[in-house]
């Protein structure tokens, strides 16, 4: 059926398949397949076990995207996950008001490599993240891009509604430090393909301790933050310029959107 058709010019995001012969043919597998062999832009993973396509999921829905690597795949971390999830549709259900229908939140992973000198996660890593994140009850995306710009870009193909992201301190940092040499304007050429889009970003506040933890050995320098009760939110992170202006100019604007600290519980 797709003799003499390139790569390129192909598109599968969903596929479904019954009877006996194909007993043995594993869904998950397959899906992820199809966006790691470059034939989809991106898979639906839900959480029911249903067989969806993204179509269906994201038709004229208000959506928050959780975006991540999600390596930790234990119960803890997995709760954690959920509720940063929860705490963006939240946020986003305030912002549009009781009237609006009520948004979405879906987890969002990649099946690129982390960076360029990285390699491309295995199928079964993939599986095994996104089976942890299905097991807190939490739809998944798996997207063949990792930039955010290229998240939304898919997302905008079924929905004109608001999307927003909602991202804890450490992965905004490593967003931030990507030199984005695959596109013309570098950096600034990616956030303008971000923003332009009906975008923001939510972002969670995150422990002191995870967050030193979680950019150990990274190459970005000259971060600095103050604390409140343990952790730190976005307007306590502070850049180092050059980058430091354009980061003040994000929160300014309210692209960047720092979520409350929690609150600690009193007996």
């Amino acid at each position: 059926m797709a003799q003499d058709v390139v790569k390129e010019r192909i598109e599968i995001d969903f596929v479904d398949f019954r009877g006996p012969a194909l007993a043995n043919w594993d869904r998950p597998t397959l899906l992820a397949y199809l966006v790691q062999a470059g034939l989809a832009e991106a898979v639906f993973f839900d959480s029911t076990g249903s067989s969806v396509p993204p179509t269906e999921v994201l038709y004229k829905k208000a959506i928050v995207l959780a975006p991540g690597y999600f390596g930790h795949v234990d119960p803890a971390h997995g709760q954690i996950h959920a509720q940063m999830l929860a705490a963006g549709v939240q946020e986003l259900r305030q912002e549009l008001g009781e009237s609006s229908s009520a948004p979405i939140g879906i987890f969002a992973l990649s099946a690129a490599p982390l960076g360029s000198e990285a390699s491309a996660p295995e199928i079964p890593d993939l599986l095994g993240r996104i089976g942890a994140l299905l097991a807190q009850g939490g739809n998944v995306l798996l997207f063949r891009q990792r930039e955010l710009y290229a998240m939304t870009a898919l997302v905008n193909r079924y929905t004109k509604a608001s999307v927003r992201f909602v991202a804890g301190l450490s992965l905004l940092i490593r967003a931030f430090d990507d030199a984005y040499f695959n596109l013309e304007g570098r950096r600034l050429e990616a956030l303008s393909r971000l923003f332009a889009q009906n975008v923001r970003i939510y972002a969670y506040p995150m422990t002191a301790a995870n967050l030193q933890e979680a950019i150990a050995g990274f190459s970005h320098t000259g971060l600095e933050w103050s604390e409140t009760n343990g952790y730190v939110s976005a307007e306590q992170l502070r850049v180092a310029p050059p980058l430091g202006h354009l980061y003040a100019y994000l929160l300014a604007s309210n692209f960047l959107v720092p979520m409350r600290i929690p609150v600690p519980v009193t007996t």
